[in-house]
């Protein structure tokens, strides 16, 4: 099993956490590349709002499976050759999605680009950690976050405003994305440091094992994120849609900033959290999810903006909380050989959260309509959310955090 190498704070370990830290986040901006296209591909290629939840949903499946075939790689690997295959796998999307469109084609592309995810995700997470010296291993849980959503920010964000300015906007993104990709695997062969010893590259299930003195609160984290990653989840898959037929606002520019919102209060949310204890962080994020569903139900049953943008940055910023002290309360928390895989196991459980709810909205969208499916998602995420709060309320009183 490599060892990972001991951080030295200097100017060579702080340009692998900025190496490291821009592979994640254009890495993870590849994902969100179509968000604000949807309108547009669904228009091109007569996409039901089902089928644009499932084009969004085979990406968090592609990432979940690559979480559980590959999840403890870059413990047995070493950090830098999985971050390099899972950019590998991002530049590869974006070729794909350059190719001639259809439906099939974009399948693969989400599958693709989730599996990048998917590896980029635990081991992403755990070589920043590894890079910190441990009296700031705070910092480091901060940087991965928000290199992980500060990447989906910046990629719903960018092709909304390309695709606005017109110029090819189901091509120019991509192009964009695809040299990005380049640059960021260079800095990651030329500034991060290589294992210090090389174990096997073997592709099988693994379990991804949780210590038991953690597994507590690895269930609260993976349920309290989990909540945030489907509000996102949702947002993602069908607010352009939501603008677009309910509120006579087709703009891919808004409709990328709406998701924008969403993804930047997540990165907002780890400056916040990085003064709150995990016991206080993850009962906070989750009342500001309730809270935050109630405004997303009350832009649903009006049809109006502003309650939209208001949910869609609170979401954001409770979904930041919870992520980061379920980083900070399980993968901080173990020894540098477990650490990918206790990151992998925790993502793989996000991403579930991601995936489902937004295909069972899919499917209500058919019988109730778009409003109707969205209000049943938002009275479960506040029952959730208050659920998992008071469950770490509960768990903090008995240990006396």
């Amino acid at each position: 099993m490599p060892t990972p190498p001991t951080p030295h704070w200097g100017a060579a370990s702080r340009r692998a956490i900025v190496a490291t830290a821009v592979a994640f986040a254009v890495t993870m901006m590849g994902t969100t590349l179509p968000t604000p296209l949807y309108a547009i591909y669904s228009s091109e290629l007569s996409f039901t709002p089902l089928t644009v939840t499932v084009l969004f949903a085979v990406y968090a499946l592609g990432v979940v499976g690559a979480l559980l075939l590959f999840g403890r790689l870059s413990d047995e690997l070493g950090r830098r050759p999985v971050l390099i295959i899972a950019l590998g796998f991002a530049l590869a999307s974006a070729a794909l999605f350059l190719l001639p469109r259809s439906l099939p084609l974009l399948v693969i592309a989400r599958v693709v680009s989730g599996i990048g995810a998917g590896l980029m995700s635990g081991a992403g997470t755990a070589a920043v950690i590894d890079l910190f010296p441990a009296d700031r291993k705070a910092l480091a849980a901060t940087v991965a976050v928000t290199a992980n959503s500060g990447g989906l920010a910046l990629g719903t964000l960018s092709a909304g405003l390309i695709a606005t300015a017109g110029g090819a906007p189901l091509v120019t993104p991509f192009a964009l994305h695809l040299a990005l990709a380049v640059i960021a695997l260079i800095g990651l062969a030329r500034w991060t440091p290589a294992p210090t010893q090389r174990g096997r590259f073997r592709i099988r299930p693994q379990r991804l094992r949780v210590p038991a003195q953690i597994r507590g609160a690895f269930i609260r984290a993976v349920c309290a994120g989990g909540i945030g990653f489907s509000t996102a989840g949702v947002l993602t898959s069908v607010s352009a849609l939501f603008l677009a037929r309910h509120l006579g606002l087709p703009s891919p520019a808004l409709a990328g900033f709406v998701v924008f919102l969403t993804f930047a209060g997540m990165a907002a949310g780890q400056l916040v959290a990085r003064r709150l204890r995990p016991a206080v962080g993850i009962p906070v994020g989750c009342g500001g999810l309730a809270i935050g569903a109630g405004i997303l139900a009350l832009a649903l049953a009006s049809e109006t903006l502003a309650p939209l943008l208001i949910a869609s940055a609170l979401l954001g910023v409770s979904s930041g909380l919870c992520l980061n002290a379920g980083i900070a309360s399980t993968a901080e928390q173990v020894a540098p050989a477990e650490r990918g895989g206790v990151s992998s196991a925790l993502f793989a459980g996000l991403y579930v959260f991601l995936a489902i709810p937004a295909i069972g909205v899919g499917v209500l969208t058919g019988p109730l309509g778009l409003i109707a499916a969205g209000l049943v998602f938002c009275a479960l995420v506040a029952l959730g959310a208050l659920a998992v709060g008071g469950a770490a309320l509960a768990s903090a009183r008995r240990s006396g955090g």
